[in-house]
């Protein structure tokens, strides 16, 4: 890694320009900013982050993280302008909530493992809420409704997790897992005997999702006992689709040809041939 600036004077330089850009004379776009038009953004860039990291590139995912970062001093800056508060205050603000809640690091306390870390987390927040008055809330509250529903799937299970509502081993996850693809394949069979256009293959539709929905969830569940993010896996798994769906057109175009103009069986003979190469040492 090459040598770098100073953290703090590396900060203190992106605050200046800041300061430059929202100050009288700055640059007019930046001070049309509002916290409101500012909100598309922080979700393109901590989007943008996530595509970095799967990437594996290091000076792309060294660049996003910048923008992510300037969009947090951005919005520090229009909170001060606004006496709410500044960036300073947003630094000290995570790094007293992560002493408080690290007392295993930064205390007395013992814990026994990663689960243990993640219940005292979710208590010692129940407890700031209480010693502000906060009107008590679900245990699987604070999840935000905006989030891909696999990430949601997951933080929601964790949560519950922390507070006792767990299975006691991934056998149990596994279990259910099976009861609900079962559920759904009942589902399933179901609407195909139910006459097309009836009152009740519309209903069975419904089911239909509402199963399908169940096993998506439980096998977020199922991602969270496994420590591997269910999300990342499915967008792992749309990444090999494209790669092997790219190549079955590469070799068709090689030809002349398209998917529309190949049979099913050529396309699987060169899906087949996409993930030979892709397990290929290069």
């Amino acid at each position: 890694m090459e040598n770098a600036t100073p953290p703090q004077a590396a900060i203190e330089r992106l605050l200046r320009i800041m300061d430059k850009l929202r100050d009288p004379g700055g640059c007019p776009w930046d001070r049309e900013q509002s916290l409101r038009t500012l909100t598309p953004y922080l979700l393109e860039e901590a989007h943008e982050v996530i595509e970095a990291i799967e990437a594996g590139d290091a000076q792309h995912h060294k660049e996003e993280l910048g923008d992510l970062l300037f969009q947090v001093v951005f919005q520090a800056r229009i909170a001060r302008e606004e006496g709410k508060f500044d960036f300073a205050q947003v630094c000290d603000s995570i790094s007293d909530k992560l002493t408080r809640r690290h007392p295993h690091v930064f205390g007395d306390v013992s814990v026994s493992g990663s689960r243990e870390v993640v219940k005292n987390w979710e208590r010692i927040k129940a407890e700031e809420r209480k010693a502000k008055g906060d009107a008590p809330r679900s245990a699987i509250g604070g999840v935000p409704a905006g989030l891909p529903a696999l990430v949601r799937g997951e933080r929601i299970t964790e949560k519950a997790a922390a507070v006792g509502f767990d299975w006691p081993d991934m056998d149990g996850v596994l279990a259910k897992v099976r009861e609900e693809l079962g559920e759904l394949e009942g589902a399933i069979a179901e609407r195909r005997a139910a006459p097309s256009e009836s009152a009740a293959a519309h209903d069975l539709h419904g089911r239909v999702e509402q199963e399908l929905g169940d096993v998506l969830f439980a096998l977020a569940n199922l991602g969270r006992f496994l420590k591997v993010h269910p999300e990342e896996a499915l967008r792992g798994a749309v990444r090999r689709f494209e790669s092997r769906f790219h190549y079955i057109e590469d070799r068709l175009r090689e030809q002349g040809r398209s998917p529309r103009d190949a049979t099913l069986a050529e396309m699987d003979r060169l899906w087949d041939e996409a993930k030979r190469r892709e397990k290929s040492p290069a």
